[in-house]
């Protein structure tokens, strides 16, 4: 019997780390699909909240929130863009890259997710900031991501434009800092089960056929 979960997977476009997790989330659910099928909703958190239009130099960024040298960004940076390659996933961050605020791109998320294009947005997003090194921030960045993922881009616009969805965007980000979610990724299964950072494959399987197998026998 094949088991139906729900996906909350909760993440910001300016966290490497949620590339890797939500890319190698789906090759787990692709690996396991005959024991289970997900809805994977996407919600949002902002590791920045605070950073003004333009963003900020990476090198930088990570040397005053987290004291890193430039040599240990360096390294870090190399084993993220090794993992995504291995993935599938192209980062081409440098020490030129730049962290964005991503309040808007959660806000076309939003919307995406009613017009049933929000997969399709989050890749096209991720795309734009670590592959194509552009400000997900930008009104026209963001529009090129939502035409990337098949939505209108003239509705993109209007949404972009008005501020919808900002009310909706921040009430759930402070639904899931009370639930206790303070680091990305997160993803949280039929609401109880949570899975934390960038697992490997083989991690994120082994736990689903877990979390399905509990479900086909009712626990």
């Amino acid at each position: 019997m094949t088991a139906h979960l729900k996906i909350d997977f909760v993440s910001d476009i300016a966290c490497p780390w949620c590339v890797i997790g939500l890319r190698a989330l789906e090759e787990a659910l692709a690996q396991s699909a005959d024991a289970l099928d997900a809805k994977i909703a996407f919600q949002p958190f902002e590791l920045n909240p605070t950073m003004p239009a333009g963003g900020q130099n990476m090198v930088e960024h990570v040397a005053q929130k987290y004291g890193s040298t430039r040599e240990q960004s360096a390294a870090n940076r190399a084993m993220i863009v090794g993992r995504a390659a291995e993935l599938g996933f192209t980062m081409a961050m440098t020490d030129d890259s730049r962290i964005y605020n991503t309040f808007d791109a959660h806000r076309l998320l939003h919307w995406a997710g009613i017009e049933g294009r929000q997969s399709e947005l989050k890749h096209a997003l991720f795309d734009a900031n670590f592959t194509a090194n552009t400000d997900p921030g930008d009104r026209q960045v963001l529009i090129d991501a939502a035409v990337k993922a098949g939505l209108d881009p003239v509705a993109a616009g209007d949404v972009l434009g008005s501020g919808r969805y900002a009310d909706e965007v921040r009430q759930a980000e402070d639904y899931w800092r009370s639930r206790g979610i303070n680091a990305v990724p997160a993803i949280v299964i039929d609401g109880k089960h949570l899975i934390s950072g960038g697992q490997p494959v083989a991690a994120f399987e082994q736990a689903l056929r877990q979390i399905a197998g509990a479900v086909g026998t009712g626990g």
